[in-house]
């Protein structure tokens, strides 16, 4: 896992790269949905029940951010968290 933090204009980016199993492509639209599982993941038995994006996805928009994904199968997934910058008075 490589994880990488930038700042961009107002926003602190995080990036979670993995060189793992990958996403179908037609599945990533799903990805971020309550319950929904991978083909890849449900192949290779990975455990879970489908919870841990959609909290996560509902976190950082409620601060005012963004999450996002990129992957290819076979080759690794990118989620990249875009979070506003807390300014202090």
């Amino acid at each position: 896992m490589t994880i990488a933090v930038t700042v961009a204009g107002d926003d602190v980016v995080v990036s979670f790269a993995d060189t793992g199993m990958g996403i179908p492509a037609d599945e990533i639209d799903r990805l971020f949905t309550r319950f929904f599982r991978s083909s890849t993941a449900m192949r290779q038995a990975v455990q879970g029940v489908g919870l841990g994006l959609s909290i996560t996805k509902a976190i950082v928009t409620a601060h005012g951010g963004s999450l996002g994904v990129e992957s290819e199968q076979g080759v690794g997934t990118t989620f990249t968290m875009s979070l506003p910058i807390a300014r202090v008075d």
